[in-house]
């Protein structure tokens, strides 16, 4: 018996990976519609979409973009939500509002913040007995310490694409604006680098994908390579999604030392651009809850082929790194590209116009420019909103004026 077809909401357009499951659950027969607050934004040219939405900006104005996105559920009869990157915590804060017939994939409330919080994140696993590297507040005297004795990475507790990341030397000064509650200071492993990306439903593994950058924007990269073995990190991953009994999509950055030791650096609960490792269909069945393992694509090295080729010309007047990119392009299967959906790669840069505004005219990397109007802040004394109209904890003062909408921030 076939089965329904369902109405998905993305909240996010912007960028290669919401098109990776745009397509994979158009290939399902779903119903794609995408909310985002850019007008222009890459899903809009795919034929995979349904239908876009002009969102408001839920860094600038959380609650308008809460609401927004209900009203589009309702008006749409949307089934599932899927956060696609740093928007995610705000869209979980709808998640008690929801109409019955709608759910949102992966974790929410304080679950996502706890693990998306780069401080809670390394408390909660080494409170399960997991591996990780010394890591403090920023404000207290372990960091202090800490930032005497070995090389140290100073970073946003809610940092997102890389942004904020200062590296120390041991006993070197450290600004006064980073010595606070909001900043972590740990331990700078050596070694190295591997990102994954799993899909999981409650605490099981589905798939994992481990992958390593071959070129980088800043700290993102744009062309990556899928590994094998590494099994203590599969084993890392597995223990935590298990005692965390996690469902969704979860990434970790992880450095393993020349002693083989797994040292996870940071948790993203939600997309990385290792889903385009995964077969569409095979992904689509499994998000849509068919018990269907999640396959590999052939290809083991993708690239986002405009950025990719952007930053080998950045170096055309240094040979040998010009044409070291040079051969990752030539290697690489562009992620954008596909024979029955090529508007999005021939459109790639006029539907990109808001990011490129702020990397050539403001200064900005393309993970800043891509990300800085939907990253999230705890706001100050704030709590969660368990549903309409009922805080969490109802410690706010008589005199502050309660946020008229389903959800705000957690306290930091």
């Amino acid at each position: 018996m076939a089965m329904a077809r369902k109405n998905v909401l993305l909240t996010l357009g912007r960028l290669p990976k919401a098109l990776e499951i745009a397509r994979a659950l158009n290939t399902a027969g779903c119903r794609v519609i995408i909310a985002d607050p850019f007008r222009f934004h890459l899903c809009r040219a795919s034929r995979a979409v349904a239908k876009s939405y002009h969102v408001p900006s839920p860094a600038k104005d959380i609650v308008a973009f809460q609401n927004e996105l209900l009203s589009i559920i309702k008006r749409e009869q949307i089934d599932l939500v899927i956060p696609i990157s740093e928007e995610a915590i705000a869209v979980s804060g709808i998640a008690t509002a929801l109409p019955p017939y709608t759910e949102i994939l992966g974790a929410t409330g304080s679950d996502l913040i706890r693990v998306h919080d780069k401080l809670t994140f390394i408390e909660t696993s080494k409170s399960a007995r997991l591996n990780v590297p010394q890591t403090y507040r920023a404000d207290t005297l372990e960091a202090s310490t800490l930032a005497e004795q070995v090389k140290t990475i100073s970073k946003p507790r809610f940092g997102c694409s890389g942004g904020g990341i200062c590296f120390h030397k041991p006993g070197e000064p450290i600004s006064k604006d980073r010595l606070s509650s909001e900043f972590i200071i740990q331990e700078r492993m050596s070694g190295r680098e591997i990102s994954s990306l799993s899909f999981c439903r409650s605490g099981h593994i589905e798939q994992t994908v481990l992958y390593r950058g071959l070129a980088f924007a800043g700290t993102v990269a744009t062309a990556f390579r899928r590994l094998d073995g590494a099994h203590d990190v599969r084993r890392w991953i597995a223990n935590f999604v298990a005692n965390e009994n996690y469902s969704g999509f979860i990434a970790f950055d992880f450095i393993i030392d020349d002693d083989g030791a797994v040292w996870p650096l940071e948790c993203n609960p939600r997309l990385t651009s290792g889903i385009h490792f995964f077969e569409q269909r095979s992904l689509a069945a499994s998000i849509l809850n068919h018990s269907q393992p999640i396959a590999f694509k052939a290809n083991r090295t993708f690239q986002e082929g405009h950025t990719t080729l952007a930053l080998a010309y950045s170096q055309i007047f240094k040979r040998r790194e010009f044409l070291r990119r040079l051969r990752i392009i030539l290697g690489s299967r562009d992620v954008l590209w596909t024979p029955g959906d090529r508007l999005p790669f021939i459109l790639m840069t006029p539907m990109s116009i808001e990011i490129l505004l702020g990397v050539l005219f403001k200064g900005e990397t393309f993970g800043q420019a891509a990300t800085q109007d939907i990253a999230w802040t705890p706001a100050p004394r704030h709590k969660w909103i368990t549903r309409a109209g009922s805080p969490a904890d109802e410690q706010h003062s008589e005199t502050e004026e309660r946020p008229k909408t389903y959800a705000t921030a957690l306290e930091s």
